[in-house]
């Protein structure tokens, strides 16, 4: 099980520039539907790498799906290399992207997210909307599933006062 809190408390203590959006983003803003990892898309320069680094390293990260003993270290060097990361953690999982299909990279989703204060950490989530343009995006079977709640979670908020 992830542990939602743990992550998004060291991301903000380290000040990770992030940009929460997936299944967890759809649960904090309103959808019942659960999941098991944190999405987020993050900052790519340089200084940003070295705080996504150095907040993740104590957390033993691992290539999820990887075979067991492929040697990985999580720096600065490796995420500038790479672009999209699927981890697996002492916290849990967690998607690293840096490109996210229909929506681009952290600097391009940052105009549709709101602030929000999770778990005592004000962080940018993405909009409903923009969720929803998201999970579309992707097309796989299990975002597609997520589209109508997320389409009546949107409807209905956009009838109350």
């Amino acid at each position: 099980m992830t542990d939602f809190e743990g992550l998004i408390r060291r991301l903000g203590a380290a000040d990770v520039r992030f940009v929460l959006i997936g299944g967890f983003a759809g649960t904090i803003l309103g959808s019942p539907r659960t999941t098991v990892d944190l999405d987020i898309a993050y900052a790519r320069d340089e200084e940003n790498l070295a705080r996504l680094a150095s907040a993740l390293g104590p957390l033993l990260p691992r290539l999820r799906g990887a075979p067991p003993g492929l040697p990985f270290v999580l720096d600065v060097a490796t995420l500038a290399r790479g672009l999209n990361f699927t981890l697996t953690t002492t916290l849990g999982d967690l998607d690293l992207l840096g490109d996210v299909t229909g929506g681009g990279g952290y600097a391009d989703l940052l105009p549709h997210t709101n602030r929000i204060r999770v778990f005592g950490t004000e962080i940018a989530v993405v909009t409903l909307e923009q969720l929803i343009r998201l999970k579309r995006a992707t097309g796989r079977p299990r975002d597609l599933a997520a589209l109508a709640e997320l389409e009546a979670l949107l409807e209905e908020q956009s009838r109350e006062p």
